[in-house]
């Protein structure tokens, strides 16, 4: 798979065609976000991983996404000045996509189809946690809530996805971006 995810076509907030090959080189990490879920806060700790981290090419990319009790209902523009009034968000973040179903962005598809298991940092499992809130969830390998997280190395390489409990200032998250920086 590797280069493949630099080729899928994407769209910026304001609706310009745009990729991931301007990437290229760094180290990414591919978020599925949304403004009105319990996850929400951690937008902040994205962007603290962010500038921490962007200087030796860690970008991380979020994808904007309405499938998971519609929790994403805002506008790109609305998206926009949610993340920067709330959380300044200064990494890239993309057009509002689909994660799950028959209408799967591709690039969901390809990050799915390369990493179909989700790292999972706690003693209980995120899945088991949302069904205890009567949430029904989807199955391996599809996207399981908003913010699970994908690690795609410089060549283009997903190497590793972690559940969206996953806080960004988990060691274990931090330790996998720390070694992908180091590898040139």
């Amino acid at each position: 798979m590797s280069a493949a995810i630099y080729d899928i076509p994407l769209h910026t907030l304001s609706g310009e065609p745009a990729s991931l090959a301007e990437f290229k080189g760094k180290v990414l990490l591919v978020v599925n976000v949304a403004s009105k879920c319990g996850l929400t806060p951690q937008y902040e700790g994205l962007e603290k991983l962010y500038e921490l981290f962007r200087g030796q090419g860690l970008v991380i990319a979020g994808f904007p996404a309405n499938d998971f009790k519609q929790q994403e209902p805002g506008t790109n523009e609305e998206i926009q000045a949610f993340c920067s009034l709330n959380y300044g968000v200064q990494f890239p973040i993309f057009s509002k996509i689909t994660v799950v179903g028959a209408e799967k962005h591709p690039l969901y598809s390809a990050l799915i189809a390369a990493q179909p298991k989700a790292i999972s940092l706690g003693v209980i499992s995120f899945r088991e946690k949302l069904k205890g809130y009567g949430i029904e969830t989807l199955p391996d390998p599809e996207i399981l809530w908003n913010f699970e997280k994908f690690l795609v190395s410089r060549d283009g390489e997903v190497v590793a996805r972690f559940s969206p409990d996953t806080q960004p200032d988990a060691r274990e998250l931090i330790s996998a971006i720390e070694a992908e920086l180091a590898r040139k």
